[in-house]
């Protein structure tokens, strides 16, 4: 049974991977990896049809997506052109070295994709971790709302990502899975 929630996402050295299985487990969602030539697995565009929600991530690469992840969206251009994403839910999530790394930018980008498709896009929906007594572990410390943001130290191995960036992806899940819920 495909799930009602499918991430699409590239991950150029495994971080990225790791917030995109900790969103999955927040909402029971399909993973679709983007492999290294920017194409999807057999049945990809499948699955992304099937799918209720359609959460987008990359890390965030010079200000923007990876190329892989832009390929993908370029291939996209024969789904706009029938509407098969139009009204179903988007989403996005990125990560990159710098607490800010231009991660807007990359949400933005995840936006104008899931705009041009026709879609509804949902935020993280939740308060930023930003009084005094705030630690970088606290659950969405980086207080984005257009979408989920991860940093991780440039020298850190997936294992070593911040715990509170991993329960803020998970958190994000839920709140797709519950948007999705109510769009019944």
């Amino acid at each position: 049974m495909t799930s009602s929630v499918s991430i699409v996402f590239h991950s150029g050295h495994g971080h990225t991977a790791k917030v995109a299985q900790a969103v999955a487990e927040g909402c029971d969602a399909t993973l679709l990896a983007i492999d290294e030539h920017g194409c999807l697995p057999p049945a990809g565009w499948e699955q992304l049809a099937a799918a209720r929600a359609i959460v987008f991530g990359s890390p965030t690469y010079m200000g923007s997506v990876s190329w892989q992840f832009k390929k993908f969206m370029d291939a996209s251009s024969s789904v706009w052109a029938r509407q098969g994403w139009k009204d179903k839910l988007a989403a996005g999530f990125t990560n990159s070295a710098g607490i800010n790394g231009d991660k807007l930018a990359t949400l933005h980008t995840f936006f104008t994709l899931s705009q041009q498709h026709g879609m509804l896009w949902a935020g993280t929906g939740m308060m930023p971790s930003n009084a005094k007594a705030a630690r970088r572990g606290d659950v969405n410390y980086l207080a984005s709302f257009a979408g989920l943001m991860t940093a991780t130290p440039v020298d850190a191995t997936p294992d070593e990502m911040i715990a509170g960036d991993l329960d803020t992806a998970r958190l994000f899940g839920r709140r797709i899975a519950d948007v999705v819920r109510r769009m019944n």
